[in-house]
């Protein structure tokens, strides 16, 4: 009898899986899954896009400005964002207290843009409103055709036009949460100061 034909040789293993390359961690994620202590609001960058789209869309639907000014510093950031993505002109006026609890002062007015157009005021916070209504009259000195106001948060007793959260929260913002101190890159000393209070 001929010879069995021989067994097939056994099949070959699969290539090893090559190593994949270490993930970077995405930004803002160390941050987001701590939590704030309670009373505190800290705002990273993704969740400041999401205001600032929710508090445009507000806008959008009630109201077409022609022109957002922000109230330098902070509203600035907010009211470049919200007039990017309403595709309107966006200019800036500069209003400053002299010392901490003392009345606001505009160091910088409005342009004259404003003058006869449509005219959204843009701040980050709003709480008893001095600085908002400052603003109002010497935006209105100039003779805009409307003005009105929007707020990233309302934090007290004046109300604005629009405004995307209201908070009592101590609020923690993206763009100044650390600053420059003696040549060293630290956290903002009124920030680290209510986190520990808060037992952060």
């Amino acid at each position: 009898m001929p010879a069995p034909p021989p067994p097939p040789p056994p099949p070959r293993p699969p290539p090893p899986t090559p190593p994949q390359p270490p993930q970077a961690p995405r930004p803002g994620n160390a941050r987001a899954t701590r939590k704030a202590p309670h009373g505190v609001l800290e705002v990273d960058w993704p969740f400041f896009g999401e205001m600032c789209r929710a508090l445009a869309l507000k806008i959008f639907r009630d109201y077409d400005p022609e022109v957002v000014i922000g109230i330098a510093r902070a509203g600035v950031i907010p009211g470049a964002v919200v007039a990017s993505i309403l595709q309107r002109d966006f200019a800036s006026m500069a209003i400053t207290r002299t010392e901490t609890g003392g009345r606001p002062v505009v160091i910088a007015g409005p342009t004259r843009l404003v003058t006869g157009r449509r005219v959204l005021v843009v701040d980050e916070t709003c709480d008893t409103g001095a600085t908002m209504k400052l603003a109002l009259n010497a935006v209105r000195e100039l003779k805009p055709a409307a003005v009105k106001t929007a707020v990233s948060f309302r934090t007290g007793e004046f109300r604005p036009d629009f405004y995307a959260l209201e908070t009592d929260n101590f609020i923690i913002l993206p763009w100044d949460r650390e600053v420059i101190i003696d040549g060293e890159i630290v956290m903002r000393p009124d920030y680290a100061a209510k986190l520990k209070e808060l037992g952060g």
